[in-house]
């Protein structure tokens, strides 16, 4: 198992093996029931969430893996000055595989080089978001059949948006792919579109 920061870490061929194995978690529950059976998952959230951690965590135990790690930064040594390159060194001490998400745009690929263990991205900034792209990759072709000729409308802070910047650059190697971009600010009681193809 190798880390994954940014969406194109991952190539093609990888994205489809993902998503595979995920369809077949999904169909053979009891198959996966214990491939993590003595490993430990640190999940280490420095700003809020619920689905993306809750997500990692139900999928660990599933597995038959435990988790460890914080939800609340103040909860850990961070709130008292400890550099985000000791944590990593700390926390690999303890735990087989990293999962973490933090406010600041670049603070994964950073962490991931102190990390001494697998390091996932579960979001930095308005920076990067791999893995709900997997989940989107997957709803789509759940959807659709597969992730080819399709065209994709987007909708949101385009400029802002960790989970737009991670979709597009996954989709765009897929064949015959096409984006509707829409931008929304808001103006009092006004929303003004704009819109790109």
């Amino acid at each position: 198992m190798r880390s994954v920061i940014d969406t194109i870490d991952l190539t093609v061929e990888e994205l489809d093996g993902i998503i595979q194995t995920a369809c077949d978690i999904s169909e053979n529950p009891q198959k996966y029931a214990e491939k993590c059976k003595g490993k430990k998952l640190a999940t280490l959230f420095f700003e809020p969430s619920t689905r993306t951690r809750f997500s990692f965590e139900a999928a660990m135990n599933r597995l038959g893996g435990r988790v460890i790690g914080f939800s609340e930064p103040n909860s850990s040594s961070t709130a008292k000055g400890e550099t985000l390159e000791d944590t990593m060194e700390t926390v690999s001490c303890y735990s087989d595989l990293i999962v973490m998400r933090h406010p600041r745009a670049g603070s994964a690929s950073e962490a991931s080089k102190f990390a001494r263990v697998p390091f996932i991205n579960a979001g930095d900034g308005g920076n990067q978001h791999p893995t709900q792209t997997l989940t989107d990759l997957l709803t789509i072709k759940s959807l659709k059949g597969n992730l080819e000729n399709h065209t994709i409308g987007i909708c949101g802070d385009l400029k802002n948006g960790r989970t737009v910047h991670s979709l597009i650059e996954a989709m765009v190697r897929y064949k015959n792919i096409k984006f509707i971009l829409i931008s929304r600010k808001f103006c009092g009681n006004i929303i003004i579109c704009s819109f790109w193809n």
